[in-house]
């Protein structure tokens, strides 16, 4: 049988009284989702551990049954990777947003969804200007980039800036979380202030500002790690002899690189509510034709909320359900050899948060031959009757991939 896994980045949400008390979910038009939910069993899965982050990183590694105390290393790595950047031992690698200052309070974590090529001349910039043997900017996609600091010491305070939109950056700056990493915090607060004075003036940002756009007028660096030791999923499924992952999201690649999966680039997909479903889904289904095990990542919904757009947000819901899920099921229902659609979000980024939370997720299993339980729709609070119950660390991919 093979396998393929819809994530909806950041789906889940919390009742909204605009909306009657209902979650997004709840609200969205979602026929596809809600069939898959009658017809297979579903239930909640907690994707943050006890002490971590509620971020990306760690709410996929745990969608894909890695232990994260063991293994997590932070979401730099994982990026580095995605570009093809091979850390060597000692260096330390972050996410490195470039974002939008206004006055001293960050007005948004994306600068205003900067495009990758006007991001890449700034971050090249930087390279030049701030660059040296021991500090190096790398491009990535958009708004989310790298920096890879020789020696730097992993043991720091640092605030996602997708958590704080609209409050002051200062207090926000990085802290050593020992003495050890005074020196590596200083550093990179330094690179902070000193990239607002480089990319104040910088052509790219004038024309951004007289077309109405937020400029990219910073870096914000977080989430230090050094390289990651993951074992490949195949390793543990030996039924995984040919997998992909496809996403928008460096973060997301550099998953599927440590966990073994082969990088699908899809022309089109921006992670955004504009991103090219059909591209996708067209990408997906190939991959499972010639392979066995395909992680579909897609990131509107997440932007959405933070963004904390509701009718947005419900948009890229009904996207997801009407032009991947419907689709992919279409598709693969009458293959020769079954197929396996599991559907669920990563973690709650809430609109009226506009952050991350680390409630557990719904999920949905179906396969052909599946015995459905009694939940009818897929939302937070049906599937809190599925008869899968409340999962945790890697029970939910041990019984997707083993059928149960």
């Amino acid at each position: 049988m093979k396998h393929i896994i819809i994530l909806g980045d950041g789906m889940a949400d919390w009742a909204v009284p605009s909306l009657g008390g209902k979650t997004l979910l709840q609200a969205a038009q979602t026929p596809n989702m809600d069939s898959l939910a009658r017809m297979g069993r579903t239930g909640r899965l907690v994707t943050v551990a006890p002490g971590f982050h509620p971020g990306s990183e760690v709410a996929n590694m745990s969608v894909m049954g890695y232990n994260l105390p063991r293994v997590y290393e932070g979401r730099g790595p994982l990026e580095a990777a995605s570009i093809g950047i091979d850390l060597k031992p000692g260096e330390m690698a972050m996410r490195c947003n470039l974002v939008c200052i206004e006055g001293d309070v960050i007005k948004n974590h994306s600068a205003g969804h900067i495009t990758t090529e006007e991001a890449d001349v700034l971050i090249k910039y930087l390279q030049e200007q701030l660059g040296n043997e021991y500090i190096h900017f790398y491009t990535g996609v958009q708004y989310r980039h790298l920096l890879v600091v020789k020696d730097g010491n992993k043991r720091l305070d640092c605030t996602p800036p997708h958590d704080v939109p609209l409050k002051p950056f200062r207090p926000l700056l990085i802290k050593p979380e020992c003495p050890e990493a005074q020196d590596t915090a200083n550093l990179l607060n330094d690179l902070i202030l000193r990239s607002q004075s480089l990319l104040k003036d910088h052509p790219v940002n004038l024309k951004r500002i007289a077309e109405g756009k937020d400029p990219a007028n910073s870096i914000w660096p977080w989430s230090p790690g050094y390289r990651p030791k993951m074992e490949c999923l195949s390793d543990r499924f030996p039924q995984i002899k040919r997998g992909a992952v496809i996403s928008a999201v460096d973060l997301i690649n550099g998953i599927g690189y440590y966990a073994g999966l082969r990088r699908i680039n899809v022309e089109g997909a921006t992670g955004l509510y504009d991103t090219n479903y059909e591209n996708k889904v067209a990408a997906a289904l190939e991959a499972l034709r010639t392979g066995d095990f395909v992680y579909l990542h897609i990131e509107a919904s997440d932007e959405a909320g933070h963004e904390g757009d509701i009718p947005l947000k419900i948009m890229t819901i009904e996207n997801l359900d009407k032009r991947v899920v419907g689709p992919i099921y279409q598709a693969v229902k009458s293959w020769d050899e079954p197929v396996a659609i599991a559907v669920l979000p990563d973690h709650p980024t809430p609109c009226e948060l506009r952050t991350h939370t680390a409630e557990p997720v719904p999920f949905l299993i179906w396969y052909p031959g599946i015995i459905p339980d009694e939940v009818q729709t897929f939302d937070e609070v049906s599937t809190t009757l599925g008869s899968y119950g409340l999962m945790k660390e890697d029970e939910f991919i041990n019984a997707f991939m083993n059928n149960l």
